[in-house]
């Protein structure tokens, strides 16, 4: 019995010994982890669009769909007065204008033949004006526009009735 005594008494320190490495109070120090390289966007750039062509072969303005700028602005009847799709076309002469610096335009102003001659030189002149104004308020040089008014003596159609007053009641660009 001693001898089972002696055994169960060994069993138990060998046990208990274990128990006690196995629950050491100090954990070894942990090393943080190194931080992970950055990450590199990989991604190619975009591709570089082309401005959109401003002028054809000829050098003329053109919109963003390639198609020739409008050159001619009518008014109604004894008005000098731009509609909101002529604001709109216009401005895409002055940008057209502006980046190109060595090109210029006179602006010719046009009446139908009814009114003085003076009166209608006069029409004409500040129909001229109002393009003219618009484009040197939206950024084109002064040097870059000349204005001039023919009042009926160019008509567009020498017809006597509305439908040829109103296509000669204009302001016309000429780009040089």
């Amino acid at each position: 019995m001693t001898r089972k005594i002696g055994r169960l008494l060994g069993v138990a320190g060998v046990a208990a010994t274990l128990v006690l490495v196995g629950c050491k109070s100090d954990p070894d120090p942990v090393e943080p982890p190194d931080d992970p390289p950055p990450v590199v966007e990989t991604t190619p750039p975009p591709p570089v669009e082309e401005p959109p062509k401003r002028m054809d072969a000829e050098g003329n303005p053109v919109d963003l769909s390639g198609n020739p700028l409008s050159r001619t602005f009518y008014f109604d009847f004894d008005q000098a007065t731009l509609s909101q799709r002529d604001l709109a076309v216009l401005q895409m002469h002055a940008e057209f204008l502006r980046d190109f610096p060595d090109r210029s335009v006179v602006i010719e102003g046009h009446c139908d033949e009814r009114g003085t001659r003076e009166y209608n030189l006069a029409l004409g002149e500040r129909r001229s004006g109002a393009v003219e104004g618009f484009l040197t308020s939206s950024g084109v040089r002064a040097s870059q526009v000349d204005s001039v008014s023919y009042g009926e003596e160019r008509p567009a159609d020498p017809g006597h009735d509305e439908s040829a007053w109103s296509r000669n009641r204009r302001a016309e660009l000429i780009y040089r």
